[in-house]
């Protein structure tokens, strides 16, 4: 990774607009993508932050000014945010769910079909990493309390699963690896 130089600063796409990432399937996160997401914020430190910071630092009469202080602070999450980023490419494993041999067994990377037993709804779920979690793409986290439920369970078993609202009972329907 480079430092910033003017040449990049001048090349990058104005802020807020968002860089197409690179997928790989069905928008699942890789390595690139991890990267991506790092670059895509990395131009809003030194361009957009940083400026709005010195220039809230020029206008400080009082003590205390608020702008400048939210400015720091968003610098701050936004660094923050680079750096987590960037350490978990290096330990990023990509696992395609059709290569593994569980059968009917549900492991990390199945998609389940569930058959809520109270209200006779049925909902399908594929078990992802904690960063690649996403319920509007019915992707739940493996450390999830629904996911940690249904880890070793097979095709036709029952499980009871801690909500917000009580005990709610699921009837696997069906397990793929897809």
């Amino acid at each position: 990774m480079s430092v910033f130089n003017k040449k990049e600063d001048a090349d990058q796409e104005p802020v807020g607009k968002k860089a197409a990432e690179p997928t790989a399937g069905k928008g699942r996160p890789t390595p690139k993508r991890k990267d991506a997401q790092a670059q895509n914020l990395r131009p809003l430190v030194p361009k957009d932050r940083e400026a709005s910071r010195k220039a809230a630092k020029a206008r400080m009469r009082e003590r205390e000014n608020a702008e400048y202080d939210a400015a720091k602070e968003m610098q701050g999450h936004i660094e923050g945010r680079i750096a987590e980023l960037e350490g978990k490419i290096p330990m990023l494993q990509i696992i395609d769910p059709k290569t593994l041999q569980a059968g009917e067994r549900i492991v990390f990377g199945a998609t389940v079909e569930l058959e809520d037993e109270d209200s006779g709804n049925t909902k399908s779920y594929q078990i992802v990493g904690d960063d690649e979690a996403d319920i509007k793409e019915n992707r739940i986290s493996i450390s999830s309390p629904l996911a940690r439920s249904l880890i070793g369970k097979f095709e036709g078993d029952e499980v009871t699963c801690p909500a917000p609202k009580g005990l709610i009972h699921y009837a696997i329907i069906s397990v793929k690896y897809v």
